[in-house]
């Protein structure tokens, strides 16, 4: 198995979800997260796996230093046009996370790395890469997609035949993540590089909503109550995706 990197009709995909509620969710919790943990100072900010740049430009458009690496030329171009658009400057670097110590010398203040785990033939071969590209005195940004929510998830719907075969894996070109990550499993290769200092859940509920409540309930209400939910030590754990502000060992 291969890191899987994105074509147009990702792109397309990711476009459509960012225009819906479960977009505007996840960067709600991220963004809560990021103004809450950061200092109130430009940073040097490294996007690894950046897609579309919707966090690096919220970044950037609050006096951050953004570089966004990305592998796959449609989702750069995307976050070319983006940042043109909202006339920020930015530096893009077109590069598997792989090439990046070779062409970035010099730590960062602040490195995102969203959903991009999951996507790995072997996600815990990242970690120390991060850990090299992010300064002593610096942060990580860890969004990843949760196994334990995909677990529950077919336990409510009754795919008890799938779960039994322990293959929750989306197929190779579907746009289900190859490797949703199992949350214990993650923070015990954290171990000695990571403290993780906050936990968040990103749509806690909203995913196990049924179809028509989601249609029908607000998007205000469903950012303040997501927002309110997202540490709740019952509910935390349920996100789809799991967001991890960590800081080196």
């Amino acid at each position: 198995m291969n890191d899987r990197h994105f074509d147009e009709l990702a792109t397309r995909f990711a476009q459509k979800i960012y225009g819906g509620n479960k977009g505007a969710i996840r960067l709600a919790v991220l963004q809560a997260d990021l103004a809450e943990a950061l200092p109130d100072r430009p940073l040097r900010v490294l996007d690894v796996g950046a897609g579309l740049g919707h966090m690096a430009l919220w970044l950037a458009q609050r006096g951050h230093h953004v570089t966004l690496a990305e592998p796959a030329a449609p989702m750069l171009e995307g976050a070319r046009e983006r940042f043109a658009e909202a006339g920020q400057p930015a530096t893009f670097i077109q590069a598997p996370w792989q090439a990046l110590p070779d062409q970035l010398h010099q730590p960062y203040d602040l490195v995102l790395c969203h959903a991009v785990l999951e996507w790995l033939a072997e996600p815990q071969s990242i970690l120390p890469v991060l850990h090299q590209l992010t300064a002593p005195a610096g942060w990580l940004s860890l969004a990843f997609y949760n196994r334990d929510a995909l677990v529950y998830r077919n336990l409510l719907k009754g795919h008890l035949r799938k779960l039994r075969s322990n293959r929750l894996e989306g197929e190779k070109q579907s746009l289900t993540p190859q490797k949703p990550l199992d949350p214990r499993e993650l923070k015990a290769q954290l171990e000695g590089m990571w403290r993780v200092q906050t936990e968040s859940g990103v749509r806690v509920f909203h995913d196990y909503m049924p179809r028509e409540f989601q249609e029908k309930a607000p998007l205000p209400d469903l950012l303040e109550m997501e927002l309110a939910h997202r540490r709740h030590p019952s509910f935390a754990g349920l996100g789809r995706y799991l967001h991890w502000m960590c800081r080196p060992c």
